[in-house]
């Protein structure tokens, strides 16, 4: 199922609500709302923080203002949405200068390329890139800037980079004393915390603190994690705000109504990523140069008696060079996988995709599978021939640890 065109209704989201969430800080109770899709008209619909103008603009009033934004930074409203930039345009805040993760700012940059500098063309606004050589907003960039605004929807998954683009800025801006306010979004993984625990020698943009694969918080709960728990550079604490969300839980179904990178085309895709997204260290193409991107697995040298399903990748939107271009790759696919099962990080693709590989000196990118793993056991213990559960219990403990911390951050049910 793609995401929803959204071109002729304003039925902008598809949400399930179990209960509706709370919030710790005091927040204004003034909304701007919106006519939501709900499958189980039982409860209120959300609201993201985006929507909640009324709250955020008085604070952005007066100042020049950076913001951290991409495609999916948008306000909804009855037509559809408006972009952020645009929506805060209109209400006349300043905005200087707007602040591009990876993929860029109209989310458009295939993965790992990097991002330029320049202007956007809609607005005219000077584009900064902090995905390159810069990743982290210099002194320079932050010069007669007031305060950082970062709006981006997050997926919940460790190597999923723009919750390192949210640390870095956060670090840039404790550091130069800039307070930077958050604006919430679901997290369409946000049910559940799994998968093993980033190892401090490994840290990297694909992982730069010590959470599992898949943490189960919102960006704007993260935030407050990153803050509190001292993992900022040299101990610094920045001057943080987060605008939450109302009426959510961590156990609504959330759909994504914008494609969030150009490979996670809609919500199977999203769902699969923290376990076929592991795929990305090895050289098994996971459905890039396909339509059906993190939804299906292959490569040239699976053992094609084994599988009766293929593929050949070509270049596409999101994905100009995909392994195995224009190769017959031999594997699964996941379409029609029950996702209900999705609460977990299942290790059965990538242990079947290995056992099944006809020359095993191919499978692993070793450098890269450490990064995305966050430890170098994961592969040996693949290599050893260990079963995906046995794998899951050596997690356990490190993530009985993780929750015990995510508590004091929770600010929905």
């Amino acid at each position: 199922m793609l995401f929803p065109c959204l071109k002729n209704t304003f039925l902008l989201l598809v949400l399930v609500f179990s209960s509706c969430g709370k919030t710790k800080k005091t927040t204004i109770n003034t909304t701007e709302t919106v006519n939501i899709k709900v499958e189980k008209a039982i409860d209120t619909p959300l609201v993201i923080a985006a929507n909640k103008t009324k709250t955020y603009v008085p604070l952005l009033k007066g100042k020049n203002i950076a913001i951290v934004a991409n495609q999916t930074s948008v306000v909804f409203n009855r037509k559809g949405y408006t972009h952020i930039v645009d929506s805060l345009l209109t209400l006349k805040v300043s905005i200087s200068k707007v602040f591009a993760p990876e993929h860029g700012f109209r989310g458009e940059v295939d993965a790992g390329e990097h991002v330029k500098d320049g202007l956007d063309k809609k607005t005219g606004l000077p584009l900064v890139s902090l995905y390159g050589k810069n990743r982290k907003p210099s002194k320079e960039q932050l010069k007669d800037i007031d305060l950082v605004l970062f709006d981006i929807q997050d997926v919940g998954v460790r190597f999923y980079t723009y919750i390192a683009t949210l640390q870095l800025v956060m670090e840039a801006c404790a550091e130069n004393n800039i307070p930077v306010i958050v604006l919430d979004r679901p997290n369409p993984n946000a049910h559940y915390v799994d998968g093993p625990i980033m190892e401090a020698k490994h840290t990297s943009f694909l992982g730069m603190t010590e959470i599992p694969l898949v943490y189960g918080m919102t960006i704007g709960e993260y935030a407050e994690m990153i803050n509190e728990e001292g993992w900022l550079a040299h101990g610094n604490k920045a001057h943080l705000t987060v605008i939450p969300m109302e009426h959510y839980s961590h156990n609504s179904f959330y759909s994504l109504p914008i494609r969030p990178s150009p490979n996670l085309p809609n919500d199977l895709s999203i769902k699969l990523y923290p376990s076929l997204g592991l795929f990305e260290g090895t050289d098994v193409n996971a459905g890039r140069g396909t339509e059906f991107q993190f939804q299906r697995y292959g490569a040239p040298f699976l053992d094609k008696t084994h599988y009766d399903f293929s593929y050949t990748p070509a270049a596409n939107f999101g994905a100009k060079y995909p392994k195995h271009k224009s190769e017959i790759c031999f594997g699964t696919d996941l379409t029609k996988v029950d996702t209900t099962r999705l609460n977990l990080v299942d290790l059965q693709w990538i242990i079947d995709a290995y056992t099944h590989t006809t020359d095993k000196s191919l499978f692993f990118l070793t450098s890269g599978f450490t990064k995305h793993a966050g430890t170098e056991e994961l592969q040996k213990q693949i290599e050893a021939g260990m079963t995906a559960e046995e794998i899951r219990k050596t997690w356990q403990t490190d993530i009985l640890n993780f929750k015990k911390i995510r508590s004091k951050y929770l600010i929905y049910d």
